[in-house]
């Protein structure tokens, strides 16, 4: 039922309406949501509610090229964050789940985490958080749970939903996942270097490895949500953040050196 609503709901939000319904559309969605517009292009230059979904950015926003500082990948807010136990974490205080589960194998060693909750308000475009040379992509077909805090509360949402798991080592050959996990109403990720992977379209589990790793610059855009949704990212780095509101290309936290 989740998935044919996500489904209905992704048709409405692809359909084009005449430019002046359109606009209004637009309108209303960015006046519900309370968005700052003053990075993108006016409501008008959208053809359809997912085109204002995932935006671009005018310009490029700074960011601090330091190696040694990770930065924000999206616009999100920080639910939780720690380090590993057992190949145990946190999806929000309270609520643990298997790592081993949600990446698709056991990590040998206790990495940081970090969980970014997108709200539909939020830039759905994410970026490299550092240097990332990808190893693989992994794809995990599964539910469209929303990921709103009040749902992780009670459900096992990371390791139940649709999720795309990407492995990498860092600029200092340490390990590194990037997870975006899918949500209800998330009618897709996509992941740029993976054209193979299509979301939220009945597909089977798949991996895909690379003999020479991708390498992906640190700001650089990995790929986007159709709508809002949650990544998680496990690090190496000692991650120093504060819970709570950030914007892509804020500084989270700095590599030990």
């Amino acid at each position: 039922m989740r998935c044919l609503l996500s489904n209905l709901f992704g048709y409405f939000a692809n359909f084009t309406f005449f430019p002046c319904i359109q606009n209004i559309i637009n309108k209303v969605y960015i006046s519900i949501f309370k968005i700052d517009m003053h990075e993108f292009d006016p409501p008008s230059h959208y053809q359809s509610l997912n085109a204002l979904f995932t935006r671009s950015l005018i310009h490029p926003r700074p960011f601090d090229k330091n190696p040694n500082i990770l930065i924000a990948p999206s616009d999100s807010t920080i639910i939780a964050k720690g380090t590993t136990y057992h190949n145990i974490a946190l999806q929000i205080k309270g609520k643990e789940y298997s790592v081993a589960k949600l990446l698709g194998e056991k990590l040998d060693t206790n990495l940081q985490y970090i969980n970014f909750y997108l709200s539909p308000s939020d830039y759905h475009r994410f970026h490299a958080p550092t240097d990332m040379h990808i190893l693989s992509v992994r794809y995990f077909s599964g539910n469209l749970l929303s990921v709103r805090p009040s749902i992780l509360q009670k459900y096992n949402v990371f390791t139940e939903n649709e999720r795309v798991v990407i492995k990498a080592l860092d600029s200092f050959n340490q390990e590194l996942y990037f997870v975006a996990v899918g949500a209800m109403n998330v009618g897709k990720i996509l992941i740029y270097i993976e054209k193979c992977i299509h979301t939220n379209a009945k597909q089977g589990d798949a991996i895909y490895t690379y003999d020479k790793p991708i390498f992906i610059p640190k700001g650089q855009e990995i790929g986007h949500f159709k709508m809002g949704s949650s990544i998680v990212l496990f690090t190496a780095a000692n991650i120093n953040a504060e819970l709570g509101k950030i914007s892509f290309a804020s500084s989270i936290g700095f590599f030990q050196e």
